[in-house]
């Protein structure tokens, strides 16, 4: 048998696996379950950004070496050293992200990046979305300043050029169905295409077909009741079948299954991801105003932290709320903070120009509570601590029964605006367990000969909740160490 790795999944993580088994010298051949136009995987649907650890602004030239003199001196690009990276990954995980996972994470994530770019890829500054301009000058926030150039899609389209000129076989259309395996470990892999099932042989296989949030009887199972109601925010192909596959042949589980990456997404927004949208069904400057339920009633504090710390857990706590939506409103001194997503077409939106007519538009919403709600909270603003978006200002409510901690304007400067939003998952957090080589271990904690895992396919990083960013970072990370691991196993070594 020649030396072949199969990659199952065509995604970022994917991708990652099959250049760096490739550069291990093995033949690669990927296989994408969904057709060319919709190839991706979640990849395709996101906005493109990249959390690594980096210690000043040189590091970020050396990944965009386009970026001006007179850009960074109107920036502060700050550092996000691999201790605050570490210290982000527990915080937000409650500390239980798995110890040697989060290690590599971290530690190998810039020299992950600067792999990428020498492959190809191309990276900006996440402007607008991740600094505000105050004063003239532009300052990051929340250890996240990259983006892939292109953002989601782009990101795909680079790793299938690079793959491309690397001689890798990418066969779309080719759902893989179960792997082949016996007593000596994985021999390969069971595809179906074009109505016709086969078998590809290999030396070794990576698993990086994402997640099981597009499978609705999963998701109830393990997320529990009322999961099956949310919106996907992705591909409709990620229906866990490589962890299926993986299980069916004795692979261990590990990490949250019952947890999720989940957001403020448009209310109206299709079952599944649309690629003629993308990510701007997402609702995330909740920030800088207030969140009302269907009793017109506040449920969470809007600014506990910067939006990429909360952004990924407040759409379980919308989807926990009557019918599973809620309005985010805002008035117009912060219109000017609002990130793209508000201003596209597919919105379900209300404007007004007094709270008491905002309210009556709020559809299935109890219009006089939420009166006497916005009113409550502007009452409760302390207006004399400056506002300032750049940085967790203190700018709060008291005597709230649930405060707002930061960013707290009043809302009295109209028009008014409320946007309808839902619960949208992104992908699940239960996964495979893997060693550090990204080889999958069985249920006696050994080795699967020839069975590797990379991108939402791992358990264990993420608990509860995770860092903006870091999914791409994951996916690139382990995806090029079980590409490398899994070359080495096909070449013998």
């Amino acid at each position: 048998m020649a030396e072949v790795v199969v990659v199952v999944g065509a995604g970022n993580a994917a991708f990652a696996a099959a250049v760096a088994a490739r550069q291990q010298g093995a033949s690669v051949t990927v296989l994408e379950r969904a057709p060319e136009p919709l190839a991706g995987g979640n990849t395709r649907f996101t906005a493109g950004a990249m959390r690594f650890a980096y210690d000043g602004v040189e590091d970020l030239r050396r990944l965009m070496p386009d970026l001006t003199d007179e850009e960074a001196a109107a920036t502060d690009f700050g550092a996000y050293t691999e201790a605050q990276f570490f210290e982000d990954m527990g915080r937000v995980t409650e500390y239980r992200t798995d110890p040697d996972l989060c290690e590599l994470l971290v530690t190998r994530s810039k020299a992950t990046m600067l792999w990428m770019r020498e492959q190809g890829h191309r990276f900006a500054p996440i402007w607008g979305r991740q600094a505000f301009r105050v004063d003239g000058r532009f300052k990051f926030w929340g250890g996240l300043t990259v983006e892939a150039h292109g953002g989601g899609p782009g990101l795909v389209d680079a790793w299938t050029k690079i793959a491309a000129r690397a001689g890798i076989e990418v066969l779309c259309g080719a759902r893989a169905v179960s792997l082949i395996a016996d007593d000596t470990g994985v021999r390969g892999v069971r595809v179906k295409q074009g109505g016709r099932t086969r078998e590809i042989a290999a030396r070794a296989v990576v698993l990086a077909a994402g997640g099981f949030q597009a499978n609705t009887e999963w998701r109830t199972r393990y997320l529990g009741p009322g999961w099956d109601l949310a919106k996907v925010r992705g591909t409709r192909f990620n229906t866990g079948d490589g962890l299926r596959m993986a299980l069916d042949i004795g692979a261990m589980p590990t990490g949250q299954w019952s947890g999720c990456h989940a957001v403020a997404w448009e209310r109206n927004a299709p079952e599944f991801g649309d690629l003629a949208v993308g990510d701007g069904f997402q609702k995330h400057s909740y920030p800088f105003g207030v969140m009302l339920n269907a009793r017109g009633e506040r449920f969470l504090d809007e600014g506990a932290d910067f939006r990429n710390y909360t952004y990924a857990k407040y759409g379980r706590e919308i989807l926990k709320q009557p019918r599973q939506f809620a309005w985010q409103v805002f008035d117009a001194k912060v219109r000017h903070l609002l990130r793209d997503e508000y201003r596209i077409r597919q919105v379900t939106k209300v404007t007004a120009g007094t709270l008491e007519d905002l309210a009556a538009k709020l559809e299935d919403v109890d219009a006089a509570q939420a009166l006497a709600t916005l009113r409550a909270y502007n009452a409760a603003v302390r207006r004399d601590i400056p506002f300032d978006p750049n940085i967790k200002d203190d700018r709060h409510t008291e005597g709230l029964a649930i405060p707002k901690s930061n960013w707290a304007n009043t809302l009295d400067e109209p028009p008014f605006e409320a946007y309808a939003v839902t619960c949208g998952v992104t992908f699940t957090f239960g996964g495979l367990r893997i060693d550090r080589d990204a080889q999958v271990l069985d249920v006696d904690l050994t080795p699967i000969a020839g069975l590797y895992a990379a991108g939402e396919m791992v358990g264990g990083l993420f608990y509860e909740n995770y860092p903006g960013g870091t999914g791409l970072m994951a996916g690139a990370v382990f995806g090029r160490i079980a590409g490398a691991s899994a070359g080495q196993a096909a070449q013998g070594a």
